[in-house]
């Protein structure tokens, strides 16, 4: 239950990010979760998108550094401790994060927390084990 994501590299001055998003927008890609890191020089922009293969061409065709990565979705109410429960049990099992970030869904029961983890496999069954949701794919890139 792996999601894919897509980074995109990008110089840190204006317009750069209007222009990404210009670029899906025409290509019809819809962004359904984002994250934006950045140095003084440049960032990096992780999507979660409705269609990777599309997003993935379309950026590259107009010169955009861009990579699938693998990332794994949680549901977790959205209330005090919903974040620390899933932190506690990784913990437990010595998973390490290495980033994450979060939206809330339209209906804002339930946050969706995206997490990067240096074993993705060993992370999902600990969360089972644990009875938190994994998200597939289709259902994050749909909501």
């Amino acid at each position: 239950m792996k999601v894919e994501q897509i980074s995109i590299f990008i110089e840190n001055k204006s317009g750069r990010l209007a222009e990404i998003t210009r670029i899906l927008g025409e290509g019809g890609i819809n962004i359904r979760a984002l994250s934006l890191a950045d140095t003084s020089d440049f960032g990096i922009l992780r999507l979660i998108v409705n269609d990777v293969d599309t997003a993935n061409k379309v950026l590259k065709e107009k010169g955009f550094t861009v990579n699938k990565t693998e990332v794994v979705a949680v549901e977790v109410p959205d209330r005090p401790g919903g974040l620390g429960a899933i932190l506690k049990a990784l913990d437990a099992e010595q998973i390490n994060v290495e980033y994450m970030y979060a939206f809330v869904e339209r209906c804002g029961g339930n946050a969706v927390i995206i997490f990067r983890f240096d074993d993705a496999d060993k992370a999902i069954n600990a969360l089972k084990a644990n009875n938190f949701s994994v998200l597939a794919g289709e259902r994050l890139y749909s909501m």
